[in-house]
Protein backbone atom coordinates (compact mmCIF):
# COMPACT_ATOMS: atom_id res chain seq x y z
CA UNK A 1 0.00 0.00 0.00
CA UNK A 2 1.37 3.42 -0.99
CA UNK A 3 1.74 5.94 1.81
CA UNK A 4 0.96 9.64 1.86
CA UNK A 5 3.43 12.46 1.31
CA UNK A 6 2.64 15.59 3.34
CA UNK A 7 4.89 18.64 3.35
CA UNK A 8 5.00 21.59 5.72
CA UNK A 9 5.98 25.02 4.45
CA UNK A 10 6.27 28.50 5.87
CA UNK A 11 8.59 31.43 6.46
CA UNK A 12 11.34 31.24 9.05
CA UNK A 13 9.90 31.23 12.56
CA UNK A 14 6.50 29.91 11.51
CA UNK A 15 6.68 27.03 14.01
CA UNK A 16 6.80 24.14 11.53
CA UNK A 17 9.40 22.15 13.47
CA UNK A 18 7.54 22.35 16.78
CA UNK A 19 4.18 21.50 15.20
CA UNK A 20 5.59 18.65 13.10
CA UNK A 21 6.82 16.82 16.21
CA UNK A 22 3.40 17.08 17.82
CA UNK A 23 1.65 15.95 14.62
CA UNK A 24 3.83 12.87 14.36
CA UNK A 25 3.21 11.98 17.99
CA UNK A 26 -0.56 12.26 17.55
CA UNK A 27 -0.59 10.19 14.36
CA UNK A 28 1.53 7.48 15.96
CA UNK A 29 -0.82 7.37 18.96
CA UNK A 30 -3.66 6.79 16.50
CA UNK A 31 -1.87 3.81 14.99
CA UNK A 32 -0.40 5.29 11.82
CA UNK A 33 3.06 4.50 10.51
CA UNK A 34 4.73 7.91 10.31
CA UNK A 35 8.17 9.14 9.28
CA UNK A 36 9.30 12.70 9.97
CA UNK A 37 12.07 14.19 7.86
CA UNK A 38 13.30 17.56 6.63
CA UNK A 39 14.84 19.50 3.80
CA UNK A 40 17.52 20.32 3.10
CA UNK A 41 18.81 17.23 4.85
CA UNK A 42 17.22 13.98 5.92
CA UNK A 43 20.10 11.76 4.75
CA UNK A 44 23.87 12.06 5.22
CA UNK A 45 24.84 13.65 1.92
CA UNK A 46 21.87 16.03 2.01
CA UNK A 47 22.74 17.05 5.58
CA UNK A 48 26.27 17.90 4.42
CA UNK A 49 24.82 20.02 1.61
CA UNK A 50 22.51 21.67 4.15
CA UNK A 51 25.50 22.71 6.24
CA UNK A 52 27.13 24.31 3.22
CA UNK A 53 23.99 26.19 2.16
CA UNK A 54 23.14 27.54 5.61
CA UNK A 55 26.69 28.32 6.77
CA UNK A 56 26.82 32.04 7.59
CA UNK A 57 30.34 32.22 6.13
CA UNK A 58 29.03 31.47 2.63
CA UNK A 59 27.69 34.96 2.01
CA UNK A 60 29.05 35.05 -1.55
CA UNK A 61 27.02 32.04 -2.75
CA UNK A 62 25.02 33.07 -5.80
CA UNK A 63 21.34 32.26 -6.23
CA UNK A 64 21.72 29.67 -8.98
CA UNK A 65 24.36 27.71 -7.06
CA UNK A 66 22.09 27.79 -4.03
CA UNK A 67 19.16 26.47 -6.08
CA UNK A 68 21.27 23.70 -7.61
CA UNK A 69 22.55 22.59 -4.21
CA UNK A 70 19.02 22.45 -2.84
CA UNK A 71 17.92 20.38 -5.83
CA UNK A 72 20.84 17.95 -5.41
CA UNK A 73 20.06 17.49 -1.73
CA UNK A 74 16.37 17.06 -2.56
CA UNK A 75 17.10 14.34 -5.09
CA UNK A 76 19.26 12.33 -2.68
CA UNK A 77 16.72 12.69 0.11
CA UNK A 78 13.80 11.65 -2.10
CA UNK A 79 15.51 8.55 -3.49
CA UNK A 80 17.12 7.36 -0.26
CA UNK A 81 14.41 8.13 2.26
CA UNK A 82 11.07 9.48 1.08
CA UNK A 83 10.19 7.12 -1.78
CA UNK A 84 11.15 3.91 0.09
CA UNK A 85 9.02 5.00 3.07
CA UNK A 86 6.05 5.78 0.83
CA UNK A 87 6.38 2.37 -0.82
CA UNK A 88 6.24 0.80 2.65
CA UNK A 89 2.98 2.59 3.41
CA UNK A 90 4.30 5.31 5.71
CA UNK A 91 2.83 8.76 6.11
CA UNK A 92 5.86 10.92 5.34
CA UNK A 93 5.81 14.33 7.02
CA UNK A 94 8.49 16.52 5.46
CA UNK A 95 9.56 19.89 6.84
CA UNK A 96 9.98 21.79 3.54
CA UNK A 97 10.10 20.50 -0.05
CA UNK A 98 10.25 22.04 -3.51
CA UNK A 99 7.92 24.92 -2.59
CA UNK A 100 10.65 26.28 -0.34
CA UNK A 101 13.00 26.57 -3.30
CA UNK A 102 10.30 28.28 -5.36
CA UNK A 103 9.79 30.84 -2.59
CA UNK A 104 13.36 31.33 -1.39
CA UNK A 105 15.36 31.08 -4.61
CA UNK A 106 12.56 31.72 -7.10
CA UNK A 107 11.24 34.88 -5.48
CA UNK A 108 13.56 35.77 -2.59
CA UNK A 109 16.70 35.36 -4.73
CA UNK A 110 14.80 36.55 -7.81
CA UNK A 111 15.64 33.59 -10.06
CA UNK A 112 11.98 33.17 -11.02
CA UNK A 113 9.54 30.49 -9.89
CA UNK A 114 9.44 28.73 -13.27
CA UNK A 115 13.24 28.66 -13.59
CA UNK A 116 13.70 27.17 -10.12
CA UNK A 117 10.98 24.60 -10.80
CA UNK A 118 12.82 23.62 -14.01
CA UNK A 119 16.06 23.19 -12.02
CA UNK A 120 14.22 20.81 -9.68
CA UNK A 121 12.57 18.64 -12.33
CA UNK A 122 15.40 16.08 -12.28
CA UNK A 123 15.23 15.98 -8.49
CA UNK A 124 11.52 15.35 -7.98
CA UNK A 125 10.58 13.31 -11.11
CA UNK A 126 7.03 14.69 -10.96
CA UNK A 127 6.73 13.47 -7.38
CA UNK A 128 4.63 16.08 -5.58
CA UNK A 129 3.06 16.02 -2.11
CA UNK A 130 -0.44 14.69 -1.59
CA UNK A 131 -0.98 17.78 0.57
CA UNK A 132 1.09 20.80 1.54
CA UNK A 133 0.29 22.80 4.66
CA UNK A 134 1.46 26.41 4.58
CA UNK A 135 2.02 27.91 8.02
CA UNK A 136 0.88 31.44 7.32
CA UNK A 137 2.56 34.02 9.53
CA UNK A 138 3.80 37.55 8.89
CA UNK A 139 7.53 37.36 8.15
CA UNK A 140 8.31 40.01 10.80
CA UNK A 141 6.52 38.04 13.51
CA UNK A 142 8.40 34.91 12.44
CA UNK A 143 11.75 36.66 12.79
CA UNK A 144 10.70 38.01 16.20
CA UNK A 145 9.96 34.46 17.31
CA UNK A 146 13.43 33.32 16.24
CA UNK A 147 15.07 36.07 18.28
CA UNK A 148 12.80 35.48 21.27
CA UNK A 149 13.45 31.73 21.30
CA UNK A 150 17.19 32.35 20.98
CA UNK A 151 17.41 29.81 18.19
CA UNK A 152 20.83 29.56 16.58
CA UNK A 153 20.43 31.59 13.41
CA UNK A 154 21.67 30.50 9.98
CA UNK A 155 22.49 32.34 6.76
CA UNK A 156 18.82 32.49 5.72
CA UNK A 157 17.66 33.79 9.11
CA UNK A 158 20.12 36.66 8.91
CA UNK A 159 19.16 37.81 5.42
CA UNK A 160 17.62 41.26 5.03
CA UNK A 161 14.05 42.18 5.92
CA UNK A 162 13.43 42.81 2.23
CA UNK A 163 14.50 39.25 1.42
CA UNK A 164 12.16 37.76 4.02
CA UNK A 165 9.31 39.91 2.75
CA UNK A 166 9.91 38.67 -0.81
CA UNK A 167 10.00 35.07 0.41
CA UNK A 168 6.66 35.53 2.16
CA UNK A 169 5.18 37.15 -0.94
CA UNK A 170 6.56 34.25 -2.95
CA UNK A 171 4.79 31.76 -0.72
CA UNK A 172 1.52 33.61 -1.25
CA UNK A 173 2.02 33.37 -5.01
CA UNK A 174 2.73 29.65 -4.74
CA UNK A 175 -0.34 29.08 -2.55
CA UNK A 176 -2.45 30.66 -5.25
CA UNK A 177 -0.69 28.83 -8.10
CA UNK A 178 -1.10 25.41 -6.45
CA UNK A 179 -4.35 26.02 -4.56
CA UNK A 180 -5.51 22.45 -5.26
CA UNK A 181 -2.59 21.09 -3.21
CA UNK A 182 -1.68 23.78 -0.68
CA UNK A 183 -3.83 24.77 2.27
CA UNK A 184 -3.05 27.76 4.49
CA UNK A 185 -3.43 27.72 8.25
CA UNK A 186 -2.99 30.64 10.63
CA UNK A 187 0.36 30.05 12.33
CA UNK A 188 0.08 33.13 14.55
CA UNK A 189 -2.27 31.19 16.86
CA UNK A 190 -1.03 29.30 19.92
CA UNK A 191 0.64 26.01 19.11
CA UNK A 192 -2.30 23.79 20.18
CA UNK A 193 -4.65 25.53 17.76
CA UNK A 194 -2.08 25.26 14.96
CA UNK A 195 -1.63 21.55 15.62
CA UNK A 196 -5.41 21.05 15.63
CA UNK A 197 -5.78 22.88 12.31
CA UNK A 198 -2.91 20.93 10.74
CA UNK A 199 -4.30 17.59 11.93
CA UNK A 200 -7.69 18.43 10.48
CA UNK A 201 -6.15 18.97 7.05
CA UNK A 202 -3.97 15.87 7.26
CA UNK A 203 -6.93 13.69 8.19
CA UNK A 204 -8.68 14.76 4.97
CA UNK A 205 -5.83 13.15 3.02
CA UNK A 206 -5.90 9.98 5.09
CA UNK A 207 -9.63 9.33 4.71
Amino acid sequence: MKGKFITLEGPDGSGKTTVSLKIVQLLQQQGYKVMLTREPGGVDIAEQIRNVILDKKNTAMDAKTEALLYAAARRQHLVEKVLPALQQGYIVICDRFVDSSLAYQGVGRQLGIDKVYAINLFAIEDIMPDKTIFFDIDYQLGLQRIRKNERVSDRMDEASQDFHKMVYDGYLQICQKYADRIVKIDASQDVDHVVEAAMKEIKKVLC
